[in-house]
């Protein structure tokens, strides 16, 4: 069974529009959905979760349509939002009090113990008080803390440093042990989706750019060096971005299409991202 699945979904926000996204995540998979600033990862969230209506297509989480099944679901997904999610005035312990009364399968065992794992008070600073890191180490201890087998996640690392956001890395990873335990998360940070994720989605100006799966999508793109010349030489399909350095150029090349003997190096998943959303291609050279 797919965990989540998007067929022609659009969205319209004045002049930015979300169209035609088809996206499936099988059960069981981590997928990281990257874009920069206002690609439009927030609100394919938002839509998942039926926060933000959509416009047309069909959305379904664990093969049910959202309109029948969003409330009904509530117990198996944890969400981490962007932004704030609880009152500024509550504690921790306020909070699990709350969750306690929201889900049923609420675990105030494991949920302490995140908490303790997080290093975070449990009654003297107030919700407002926490810091940027904080909150987000809070909302994750809450999603990952009433058993979900679902967890969707909007920047859950942001504001961390590089050792907390590894360690919470190893949570999720941990979570998706179990087979049926799913993980869709938003991130800038690529380096760590890279390592996480199964399957990349990469959102730019409100377009499916990429859908596929992470080691597919790093096998099939290489990074060649070479001269101006040399470059000219290439198949347009081979050629999916290029860096000018005057002296020479380095191009985001798919090796399926270059003829034989030429050598690249391995392009991480940044490159390609980097690559792609410059839109730099062989006739601005």
């Amino acid at each position: 069974m797919n965990a989540i699945e998007l067929s022609h979904v659009e969205k319209s926000y004045g002049q930015f529009q979300l169209k035609d996204l088809n996206l499936c995540l099988p059960s069981g998979y981590i997928m990281g959905l990257i874009g920069e600033n206002g690609a439009g990862k927030s609100t394919t969230i938002k839509m998942i979760l039926d926060l933000v209506k959509k416009d047309q297509g069909e959305i379904r989480i664990f093969g049910e349509s959202i309109e029948d099944s969003i409330v009904e679901s509530k117990e198996d997904i944890g969400i981490v939002l962007d932004e704030a999610q609880f009152p500024d005035g509550v504690t921790v312990d306020q909070v699990n009090h709350i969750m306690k009364n929201i889900y049923q399968q609420w675990d105030e065992e494991e949920f302490y113990r995140l908490v303790d794992f997080f290093s975070l008070p449990r009654k003297k600073k107030r919700f407002k008080e926490f810091s940027k890191g904080m909150q987000r180490k809070l909302s994750i201890a809450v999603a990952m803390s009433h058993h979900a087998k679902l967890l969707i996640l909007d920047e859950p690392t942001s504001g961390l440093d590089p050792v907390v956001r590894d360690e919470i890395l190893d949570l999720f990873n941990t979570f998706t042990l179990e087979e049926d335990h799913t993980i869709l998360i938003s991130s800038h940070i690529v380096g760590d989706l890279e390592k996480l994720c199964d399957y990349v989605a990469f959102l730019q100006k409100g377009k499916l750019l990429i859908c596929e799966e992470k080691d597919q999508l790093l096998e099939s793109y290489g990074i060649l060096k070479c001269s101006k010349e040399e470059l000219q030489e290439l198949d347009d399909e081979a050629v999916a971005g290029i860096r000018d350095y005057g002296y020479g150029v380095e191009a985001l090349v798919r090796k399926s299409r270059l003829p034989e003997g030429y050598q690249t190096e391995a392009a991480a998943l940044e490159d390609i991202i980097i690559f792609l959303s410059k839109k730099e291609r062989r006739g601005v050279l």
